[in-house]
């Protein structure tokens, strides 16, 4: 036993790292549990889509949402583990939030589920070729360091922003200022009050730096949510009954034990019909915004994670950079073959690292969980998002502290910084963050007499994001 434990040891370098095998394991507990609703939401928000031709994923034209929620636990745990073991990082992998929406709602009323997978598909196939060709690495490797922190403590403020609107306590309102708190500016819901009891006594269990305080916070927050559901009845959140829970109701599952075999999806794409379908120009614009969103998302993610796990080096690289983002290009590649949509690296996976995790073990509980969840799918709905919300408001907290390390007094990069802060949270995008920060970097340092500081491929680069940017434009220029 201590030879095998000494050899998982030495695989995963976590002796090396300052971590211990408990900690991974409870790091990929946080990790499972923080994203465990992309179980439930997904299927939410593809099963429930239909396509040009009015029909839904899988057989038939009911939503077949536990098939999808199956698809999704699957391609998670699978693309996780892979990610723990070649990758060797505790970055926890699922369908993307955003793609998954622009897929349903963009690709999918123009063509059908499967042309729409397929363009998934197509786009993590061309990542996967710029990973082999070493020029996604050395993208990630030309962006200035303190333009990777500003990355870091954008997605921070972003996943605080997430968990204060997933669990109610910030809301949109239809006039008025854009956003408010809880329900007309008060705090009158028990949904509201289990997400702000959670978040203050995770929040002091980090400060006393108790071991195991964020998947403690989740787990008892789950508890007193079944709790103070069986007493209030608060029910669903809806225009009618706006104190509900916001994604599902907290309760113990009539049913634990379910199986829908997740495999039958993966002959449900077709790379190349949309090309017939819709015009060339539309397609290939439809590619290119699935890849910058995927490109650059992930790059966000990984540094932003990466840094709080301490595994970011002094000239702004992680090690076995070529890997990771290798395992997060087949990842597109296999949502879109498991018509899940394209599967990414997820900032909730700083959850786990914010208990401790710093190796690719934790990744593979994680996506273990994932596994297993196919079979207890029921289970997983427990953890509702006034649970699962603290905890990202404190890792939030955590991530955010990095911002020491950007040099305000340079306008040079302390403005690109500003933006790709600001905007991430403001325009609920880590790629339109990141863009903001590189187009404005290029044209201050390019006015200021300086573009030769600029690295060629943060040229080319920027120039796509001017073209990201300029799609919608294109789009009506063009009549597509």
């Amino acid at each position: 036993m201590s030879d095998t434990r000494n050899a998982i040891d030495r695989f995963f370098q976590i002796s090396q790292r300052g971590s211990t095998v408990s900690r991974e394991v409870r790091g990929g507990l946080a990790t499972f549990f923080t994203m465990a609703y992309i179980v439930v939401l997904n299927p939410i928000i593809i099963a429930n889509g239909t396509d040009v031709q009015n029909q839904v994923i899988g057989d038939g034209t009911k939503p077949n949402v536990a098939l999808v929620a199956a698809g999704t636990a699957f391609v998670a745990g699978v693309l996780t583990i892979l990610m723990g073991v070649v990758g060797r990082v505790p970055f926890a992998m699922a369908a993307g939030l955003g793609l998954n929406a622009f897929v349903t709602f963009n690709l999918a009323s123009v063509m059908t589920w499967e042309e729409a997978m397929g363009l998934v598909f197509l786009e993590g196939v061309i990542i996967a070729i710029l990973v082999l060709t070493g020029l996604r690495t050395a993208v990630f490797h030309a962006i200035p360091a303190q333009l990777k922190t500003a990355i870091s403590v954008g997605i921070g403020l972003f996943i605080a922003l997430i968990g204060f609107v997933d669990a109610g306590f910030v809301r949109r309102v239809p006039a008025g200022p854009p956003l408010e708190m809880g329900i007309g500016g008060s705090l009158t819901s028990w949904p509201i009050f289990v997400f702000v009891v959670g978040l203050l006594a995770t929040a002091v269990m980090v400060a006393r730096k108790v071991k195991g305080a964020i998947l403690i916070g989740i787990v008892g927050t789950t508890v007193l949510a079944i709790v103070v559901e069986l007493i209030t009845k608060s029910g669903q959140f809806s225009a009618k009954n706006p104190g509900g829970w916001q994604l599902n109701v907290p309760g113990i599952p009539d049913q634990i034990f379910g199986f829908h075999n997740p495999l039958t999806l993966f002959t449900e794409f077709d790379p190349f019909g949309a090309f017939s379908r819709i015009s060339v120009l539309l397609a290939v614009l439809f590619v290119f915004t699935l890849l910058i969103t995927d490109f650059f998302d992930t790059m966000g993610t990984i540094v932003g994670v990466g840094r709080q796990a301490g595994l970011v080096q002094e000239d702004g690289t992680l090690p076995r950079t070529r890997e990771i983002l290798l395992v997060d290009s087949i990842g597109a590649a296999a949502g879109g073959a498991g018509s899940v949509s394209s599967n990414t690296t997820y900032i909730e996976s700083a959850a786990g690292v914010g208990e401790g995790a710093r190796t690719g073990l934790a990744s593979v509980v994680t996506g273990l969980l994932f596994l297993v969840a196919i079979f207890f799918a029921p289970l997983v709905t427990v953890v509702p998002y006034e649970a699962a919300a603290p905890a990202l408001i404190v890792v939030g907290f955590l991530m955010m502290t990095s911002i020491r390390d950007i040099d305000w007094n340079d306008f040079e990069v302390a403005i690109p910084a500003f933006l790709t802060v600001v905007i991430m949270p403001f325009t609920y995008s880590i790629s339109n963050g990141i863009g903001a920060g590189f187009i404005s970097y290029v044209l201050i340092k390019a006015v200021r007499g300086k573009a030769r500081e600029v690295h060629p491929l943060l040229w080319g680069v920027t120039a796509l994001f001017v073209l990201y940017f300029a799609i919608g434009p294109i789009r009506v220029l063009f009549g597509v």
